[in-house]
């Protein structure tokens, strides 16, 4: 796994996004679609803002997919990860088909559809976020499995988990945040042929530590990372510090 640590929130987020843009330029030019999966987070949002104005990417060709959501939370809730991400990019590049993650009342039946797009063909490049807990899309280390046998499925989200979002400004208080979610697995992330990963500020701090230096353990699923052939990691000072 590659490092990248820059100054700042924005230099990191900027960094990141040109990583993204290159890679996907790459795959563009040797194949007829890239499929690209979507972390959704406010720490994501420099990357995303970068991403969606680089130059040369023919989103018509990109399919577009996310990493979880939430269950519970009514279809047009602002909190959903499915509406952030058509803010931040989807809505603003036109890409040739987004797959949204829809709970609905059947999240189990959800995953299991979800999984089924994914199964058509590998993904080829993931952005992704590592959470305060070390977590990995929503792979809390209580449910986090390095070798799932589900690509997508339901999980409990633990209590640190539950209250970044209450840091992170979704959410006034912790009894609104929902406490389900479906998740694309640990497996299905690494599955991805290349990730990108953005881990800015001071709260990742512990978490990215753990994830560059501790043992490879389900108890900071991001240490996961280190397994991938083609992951690069962008951090800030604060996150690296």
């Amino acid at each position: 796994m590659r490092v990248s640590v820059h100054a700042d929130r924005a230099a990191t987020g900027a960094a990141a996004a040109r990583a993204g843009a290159e890679a996907l330029r790459e795959i563009l030019a040797a194949q007829d679609e890239a499929r690209v999966a979507f972390a959704a987070a406010p720490s994501q949002r420099e990357m995303l803002a970068g991403l969606r104005a680089a130059p040369g990417i023919d989103w018509s060709r990109v399919v577009a997919f996310h990493l979880d959501e939430y269950v519970d939370l009514p279809a047009d809730a602002p909190q959903r990860f499915a509406a952030f991400l058509r803010e931040e990019i989807w809505g603003v590049v036109g890409p040739k088909a987004v797959h949204e993650i829809v709970p609905a009342t059947d999240p189990a039946a959800a995953a299991e559809r979800y999984a089924a797009l994914l199964a058509r063909d590998p993904l080829d490049l993931a952005f992704l976020g590592i959470g305060d807990n070390g977590h990995l899309a929503f792979n809390d280390p209580p449910v986090a499995d390095f070798a799932d046998p589900f690509a997508v499925k339901v999980v409990e989200l633990d209590e640190p988990c539950r209250r970044q979002q209450v840091s992170d400004g979704c959410f006034a208080t912790l009894d609104e945040v929902p406490r389900r979610a479906v998740t694309l697995t640990v497996p299905a992330l690494l599955a991805a042929r290349r990730l990108v990963v953005t881990v800015p500020g001071a709260r990742k701090k512990a978490a990215l530590q753990a994830a560059l230096h501790g043992p490879l353990t389900t108890a900071c699923p991001a240490s996961a990372l280190r397994t991938h052939p083609r992951c690069t990691l962008f951090a800030d000072q604060e996150a690296n510090g």
